[in-house]
């Protein structure tokens, strides 16, 4: 009688799915190899699969996460020409409710010389608007690639590059979702990628708890300098109806703030999604008291991780000073 040789990825579905009393969470080290046999496509479909739903109905840890995205980072090609990048921001949601009014945040960021480099991933999860899709009716070219992110970071100090461009195993793994039905770990391991190194990050994801997953796993990883809050419709933007919580690592030390929300009542949801009005607000053509709050707020968050300013106050000012000042005549 010829034995089964059991596969070796069998090992860590066997570690999640023991039951009740035999499962238990994956050691940083088993995260970290059972990624790195995702992203070289050694497992088959059936138990990335099973994997993906398992992680999923139990939750990341913060040793699950940072493994995982050790793993993830080393299957990147890389460009031997570097330059130093400021920040680094995840885009990876879409925005369901508003406008995704963060990208003006960036701009803005980009405009007062600091590199930001963007990544992520659009058109996993239906009546979605996503950065992609903006930034190209904003006139704004999206990277192909991390040789044309450098240029561009370069040129003009902003840069989007899609998932699918610098690691498309990751991509399809967060495809899945419309055939699973549900969001797996990829969708949280892909914020912390931080693929080119930049000195500062940041993210917004939309569950709570997963503030302390985030902000734990930057740590174990050796992220010194990030912020994570809980951003509207999981974008990285502040909702300024809302009391913000950052959590954040800086200079090494796990540290958070709160911010306290602009508004006393809260703006109802846009009645609908269409990018010319964020040109429209950015050229000063309309009033939008939530947009524009939304777009400074969000910033301020930004400029104290990149420790421009020492308070809430200083940042919300210098904030407010580069939308005044911005160039209005950019998307003419």
């Amino acid at each position: 009688m010829i034995t089964q040789q059991t596969h070796p990825f069998a090992e860590f579905i066997k570690i999640l799915g023991k039951g009740k009393r035999g499962s238990r969470p994956l050691t940083q080290d088993e995260a970290y190899r059972a990624m790195k046999m995702m992203v070289n496509r050694e497992v088959e479909p059936e138990q990335l699969g099973a994997f993906l739903m398992l992680m999923r109905i139990k939750e990341e840890t913060c040793e699950e996460l940072a493994g995982f995205v050790q793993a993830a980072r080393e299957s990147f090609n890389r460009p031997k020409t570097s330059i130093k990048i400021d920040l680094d921001w995840s885009s990876y949601a879409g925005k369901r409710r508003h406008l995704p009014w963060f990208i003006l945040s960036t701009l803005l960021l980009a405009e007062n010389g600091i590199k930001v480099f963007m990544h992520g991933s659009g058109g996993h999860t239906e009546n979605r608007i996503y950065t992609e899709t903006v930034l190209k009716a904003l006139g704004i070219k999206c990277a192909e690639s991390f040789e044309q992110s450098i240029t561009q970071l370069e040129t003009q100090h902003f840069s989007y590059l899609p998932l699918r461009y610098f690691c498309p195993v990751l991509y399809e793994m967060i495809e899945l979702r419309s055939l699973m039905g549900l969001r797996s770990p990829v969708h949280t391991l892909v914020r912390l990628l931080n693929p080119l190194n930049a000195t500062h990050t940041i993210q917004g994801i939309f569950h709570p708890s997963y503030r302390d997953v985030h902000q734990q796993a930057a740590l174990l990883i050796g992220q010194q300098n990030m912020a994570v809050l809980k951003g509207e419709g999981g974008e990285t933007e502040r909702n300024p109806d809302a009391e913000c919580l950052v959590k954040s690592v800086i200079n090494g030390q796990l540290e958070e703030e709160l911010w306290l929300p602009l508004f006393a009542r809260r703006h109802p949801k846009a009645d609908n999604l269409d990018p010319n009005e964020i040109i429209k607000i950015w050229q000063g053509r309309g009033e939008n008291e939530f947009a524009q709050a939304t777009v400074i707020s969000t910033l301020a968050i930004a400029l104290k991780i990149l420790e421009k300013v020492n308070t809430q106050q200083q940042a919300h000012e210098l904030a407010t000073e580069y939308w005044v000042r911005r160039n209005k005549q950019r998307f003419i």
